[in-house]
């Protein structure tokens, strides 16, 4: 088998609309894109960049650079991840080179990779975001999303530092946007509540129709997780608290279900770990994603016909995406029929 040949480029992928959480405004993302060469294939992944957790884009090229000058010749995808995991290798990083090894073997066996895994085709509809500091911007951002993508769930932003009063001003300008359309909400508080707030928005929002709380709680106080989920109202999902199937069974007792997302566990091959893992705590699942183009969202699609819940929509806040791969049809997040994860590179004016 000819040698694996690597190689990367960055883009700065422009967002059509900010993005607000409760630990500030994203406008731009640097996103590594790594390509693996094997033949006349190539299988593509991505990497999105973020100084506030430490993985940078010049750390990823050169632990890469080293790593493929030592190895050329890959036959194990999952023993490729763990040398990784063991060389401390960024989780975005890991997962770029864990994506396209899979979409390069994947191409090289000529099938999308959901058929590769016998797994079920998409049939949830992913949420769509709506991350924003004030009423008017919630209500312009919902109305563009509304005209151009026809979603079925709305995923608000909460959390902010205007408090709990700011956040039913946007919850509330959310409800009166999608009066009278078949759209269900949900709330992302990014762990901006204390245990105190996310009791009371918990008691709050289960009275306006909420579907469910995500990572409700800051860092500083999700050790009141037991106390909050025996009180809880409308179901838990833990995001940032869960990055490897490792974290699960330290909360698996005090939430509803998991966010796993391919840029905090190193790709698809944790990603199958946690989903077993999740399921065998009796949990909920559900994929997101942060700041990915079409082809991080091309990835993880194939594993969504496995999931409980999709929120896989960042793709579609993107001036520039340098790829194409998914469609979005009937508010389902639909996989490319090509083989591997099937996103194909556009190469816009993007690339820095």
């Amino acid at each position: 088998m000819s040698d694996i040949v690597f190689s990367s480029r960055v883009f700065a992928l422009q967002k059509k609309f900010s993005l607000t959480i409760s630990r500030g405004v994203r406008h731009i993302s640097e996103n590594l894109i790594v390509f693996l060469s094997r033949g006349d294939k190539t299988g593509i992944g991505e990497m999105v960049s973020s100084s506030e957790k430490g993985w940078y884009t010049e750390d990823a090229i050169s632990a890469l650079n080293n790593y493929f000058d030592e190895h050329r010749n890959i036959s194990s995808i999952q023993e490729t991840w763990q040398d990784l995991f063991d060389r401390n290798v960024s989780p975005p990083a890991m997962a770029a080179v864990d994506m396209a090894l899979w979409d390069l073997v994947g191409q090289e066996l000529n099938l999308p990779l959901y058929k590769l895994w016998e797994a079920p085709l998409p049939c949830h509809a992913t949420s769509v975001t709506v991350g924003a500091d004030t009423s008017e911007l919630v209500k312009e951002r919902i109305g563009y999303i509304l005209a151009h993508h026809k979603p079925y769930y709305l995923k608000i932003k909460l959390g902010l530092p205007g408090g709990v009063d700011n956040d039913k001003e946007l919850f509330s300008a959310a409800q009166e946007t999608i009066r009278g359309q078949n759209i269900t909400l949900r709330v992302d508080a990014n762990g901006g509540w204390s245990l105190k707030d996310a009791i009371h928005m918990d008691q709050w929002l289960s009275q306006k129709s909420c579907d469910y709380i995500e990572q409700p709680l800051c860092e500083d106080e999700i050790d009141g997780l037991p106390f909050l989920f025996k009180r809880r109202q409308l179901p838990i999902f833990l995001d940032e608290s869960i990055s490897f199937s490792k974290d699960i069974p330290v909360y698996a007792d005090h939430v509803d279900g998991v966010n796993l997302k391919l840029m905090k566990c190193g790709g698809i091959t944790e990603a199958f770990r946690i989903i077993c893992t999740a399921k065998a705590h009796n949990l909920k699942t559900m994929i997101g994603c942060m700041s990915e183009s079409q082809i991080g969202i091309s990835a993880a699609c194939h594993l969504t016909g496995m999931l409980d819940f999709v929120d896989l929509d960042s793709h579609l806040n993107l001036i520039n995406n340098p790829a194409t791969g998914t469609s979005f049809i009937e508010g389902i997040i639909r996989p490319s029929p090509l083989a591997g994860h099937g996103a194909k590179m556009i190469l816009p004016s993007a690339e820095i």
